[in-house]
């Protein structure tokens, strides 16, 4: 019996309750953030990839698989492959009429993804945060805000590895008396901003809350705002990576370069 992974979960969550429309944009949030081991015909060529394609009844579909195990257990075979993220698979399939086979026969969270659904996904990771400057006057402790939001949040910043200290969730109030919601990173690292700050956007995009805005803003450890965020505020510890040698990168694991179908 192999291990249950977040798919799973997420896939269970959904098929359970199939009205519930935000157990379902849950799943493809963890689609998306999953790492997959897409089946090739060959092994990749630099950048270039060669997806295997199978056809069934309702069309072309690429198989790729959450674990390596489960790779192997489906192909009963040496099989090329290729890791990268979901995001990054469901965009190079977008407008090509390919769907998705996830863990097909190996694994609880077995199912085809139409190609539809790959487009909308794409689509929907493509929303990003605005930048604008703003002016607050009191940070106070976070109240009302729905469990799925929190939730959302949480699985979503336990991705973002090593990318900040911890963020804190804060009430705010600005000078002429509006009121809002903040989520505060501490310690982001260089250049890690841009990814935060669309996490935050993407959790709330996959809560299924369907109006609502939530800034972001980032602090140095030792500024004093930094002091008032971990009083007052929802604090969510970002998990922090174990020291590793990297000795090759694969197609596909940078989001600026992805990997070319052939």
């Amino acid at each position: 019996m192999t291990e249950t992974t977040a798919l799973d979960n997420a896939h269970a969550a959904m098929e359970a309750t199939p009205q519930d429309d935000a157990l379902r944009l849950r799943f493809f949030e963890r689609l998306a953030d999953s790492e997959l081991f897409l089946m090739l015909t060959e092994e990749a060529q630099g950048e270039n990839i060669s997806p295997e394609l199978f056809d069934v009844a309702d069309g072309q579909f690429v198989l790729a698989f959450d674990r390596e195990d489960r790779l192997a257990r489906f192909a009963e075979r040496p099989v090329p492959y290729v890791a990268l993220s979901g995001r990054i698979l469901a965009s190079l399939l977008t407008g090509q009429g390919i769907g998705l086979g996830l863990n097909l026969e190996v694994a609880p969270s077995s199912m085809l993804i139409p190609p539809e659904a790959l487009g909308w996904l794409a689509v929907t990771l493509q929303h990003g945060p605005e930048e604008v400057q703003q002016h607050l006057a009191e940070f106070l402790s976070p109240a009302g805000l729905p469990d799925d939001l929190l939730t959302a949040l949480d699985a979503k910043l336990a991705t973002a590895v090593g990318l900040a200290e911890a963020a804190f969730l804060v009430a705010t109030k600005s000078p002429e008396g509006g009121t809002g919601h903040l989520l505060g990173f501490v310690g982001a690292i260089d250049g890690a901003e841009p990814a935060l700050a669309k996490a935050a956007s993407e959790a709330l995009t996959f809560s299924g809350i369907e109006a609502g805005a939530l800034d972001v803003g980032f602090f140095r450890p030792h500024d004093a705002a930094a002091a008032s965020l971990a009083r007052v505020g929802l604090r969510f510890d970002l998990p922090q990576p174990e020291a590793r040698v990297m000795t090759q990168i694969v197609p596909g694991s940078d989001p600026e370069k992805p990997p070319i179908l052939k």
